[in-house]
């Protein structure tokens, strides 16, 4: 087990150079204290699928157990590969799966990219599956951590898309809707967005209903879907 995690630490910095660490960086607020080996997004899911190859008589404990060590490094590309280790177990979910993501994300998430990936995929499908999870969707959004609470937005990302827990979506956006952390706001609008696409008419109906109150970043971001005429419309002052 420790061979694997070695092998992945070895080529990842073998790819790193002070440059491709700097340009990494530059996606992120200084608020984000990122560690990375500078390896770029390709390659790095390339090591990843290599090594998880390898892992084949692995059970699902085990393998998370190793994503938790990744997660643990804090190194950003460490976090990639963990987020696809666990995406790749996802036939065999069940629902006590949601305390493993949700100790990754309390514990370990620190940017945006981390959160997003884990919860995009992992969680967004975990819940898709076992939908009675949605309640810790709701819960999350009331944590003290900028990252559960963005996290308890991007998880709906795509079943959003799939025209999924509208009243949820809705319901978590109201407990998000005057947070005043950017990244919170962007997760909570770009939930909203995604639920345009499958409910345009209530969507829009909701972020123009609250457009008093809803902070402009998260305002913006909830109607990048909506129909031009409709977004001018609504983007126009009082």
């Amino acid at each position: 087990m420790h061979t694997a995690l070695k092998t992945i630490r070895t080529r990842l910095a073998a790819l790193g150079t002070d440059e491709s660490r700097k340009e990494s960086l530059r996606f992120f607020k200084d608020d984000q204290k990122i560690r990375c080996h500078g390896a770029k997004i390709g390659p790095t899911r390339t090591i990843g699928k290599e090594v998880f190859k390898t892992l084949k008589d692995k059970d699902k404990p085990a393998v998370f157990a190793l994503c938790e060590e990744l997660w643990k490094s804090g190194m950003l590309e460490e976090t990639f590969i963990a987020c696809d280790w666990s995406y790749a177990l996802r036939k065999s979910y069940g629902p006590e799966d949601i305390d493993v993501f949700e100790r990754w994300v309390d514990r370990y998430v620190d940017n945006w990219a981390s959160c997003d990936t884990l919860c995009n995929h992992s969680v967004g499908t975990l819940v898709e599956m076992y939908p009675e999870l949605i309640t810790r969707l709701h819960a999350w959004s009331h944590s003290p951590n900028r990252w559960t609470k963005r996290a308890a937005a991007v998880s709906l990302i795509i079943p959003a898309r799939n025209g999924l827990f509208l009243d949820d979506i809705f319901r978590i956006a109201d407990t998000l809707l005057m947070d005043n952390d950017d990244m919170v706001q962007k997760g909570y609008g770009w939930m909203l967005k995604a639920a345009s696409q499958a409910h345009q008419a209530p969507v829009y109906d909701y972020v123009v209903g609250k457009k008093a109150v809803m902070p402009r970043t998260a305002y913006r971001y909830a109607l990048e879907k909506i129909p031009k005429d409709l977004r001018a419309a609504a983007m126009r002052k009082d």
